[in-house]
């Protein structure tokens, strides 16, 4: 599936990934390939992206998920 992390000021992950981690407002939130369509709000914690390479953590603010036609687009703070 296609990631993308993005903030106001910058692009902070784009690219495959086989599995993302988001912090939801309500728990965690799990994303493998071909997920169902989803947006829900986000909480200050870390976002896992897990790749063909081993995982990378990206810290956040907040902000919103998008899932879609396996495309996850994270608007962080």
């Amino acid at each position: 599936m296609v990631v993308d992390i993005i903030t106001p000021d910058k692009s902070l992950f784009s690219g495959e990934a086989t599995a993302v981690t988001v912090p939801g407002t309500d728990g965690s939130l799990g994303i493998l390939d071909k997920h169902a369509p989803l947006i829900s709000a986000l909480k200050q914690g870390k976002v896992k992206v897990t790749t063909a390479g081993g995982e990378d953590f990206y810290e956040i603010a907040g902000g919103v998920v998008e899932v879609q036609q396996n495309k996850v687009i994270i608007l962080a703070e």
